[in-house]
């Protein structure tokens, strides 16, 4: 904890120049380009199998059909098919998993783990801090509250690019094999807005990195899935 603690320090000390009080904040969101940058190599690879498992799909929906009523023999086929193939239908949460580390790292580290970084801001609002303290001193429209307003927004746009073209995605899917997207295809994409949530829960460093990485994936899919 102490060694991610002097990075976030150092990376706050080579901002400070251009940043000024919001260096700490501000090294957050590079940290959180950097993790993400990391693991982009394996993004590429998750919209590589998903684009192979779409063009999968026909003979999927051909299988469904042979096997309507024998389920053990559907998934066998199924994944034989996927072996065949070589595609994994687990590459996609790869990126989403090693990034959890991190995620855990942040909380921990604003929860209590690294002082001299609790009394850092970004603006008004602590990095240590939480929505519910913002509105428990000055209110929703304080000077704290205020920084959660504009995370939050952010959030609300990310949130609808990422669920316009998830189900503009599912759409497309489903007009090329014929088949519906179900209720699960309408739920999915409204998983987006709980980045809201979380940011609303967790200290503002964890939430800086939330909307950071949110904000990247919204991009990254854009420019990989177009």
């Amino acid at each position: 904890m102490s060694v991610f603690a002097a990075l976030v320090d150092q990376l706050a000390d080579l901002l400070h120049p251009l940043f000024g009080p919001a260096a700490a904040a501000a090294a957050i969101v590079l940290f959180t380009a950097l993790v993400r940058l990391l693991v982009h190599p394996l993004s590429r690879a998750a919209a590589r199998g998903q684009r192979a498992r779409a063009q999968l799909q026909p003979r999927i929906a051909e299988l469904r059909k042979r096997y309507a009523k024998q389920p053990e023999k559907l998934r066998k086929a199924v994944l034989d098919l996927h072996t065949e193939e070589k595609v994994s239908p687990l590459s996609g949460i790869l990126p989403s998993l090693l990034q959890l580390p991190a995620f855990f790292l942040l909380y921990r580290l604003f929860s209590g783990g690294g002082d001299g970084l609790l009394s850092h801001r970004l603006f008004a609002a602590p990095l240590g801090g939480r929505w519910t303290d913002a509105l428990a001193g000055d209110g929703m429209f304080g000077p704290a509250g205020l920084v959660y307003v504009g995370l939050f927004l952010v959030v609300a746009a990310v949130a609808t690019f990422t669920y316009v073209r998830t189900r503009r995605t599912a759409a497309d899917t489903s007009t090329g094999t014929g088949t519906g997207t179900g209720a699960l295809g309408k739920v999915l994409p409204l998983l987006s807005y709980g980045t809201l949530i979380t940011v609303a829960v967790v200290p503002l460093a964890v939430a800086l990195y939330v909307v950071t990485s949110a904000a990247w994936s919204a991009v990254e899919r854009a420019v990989l899935y177009m």
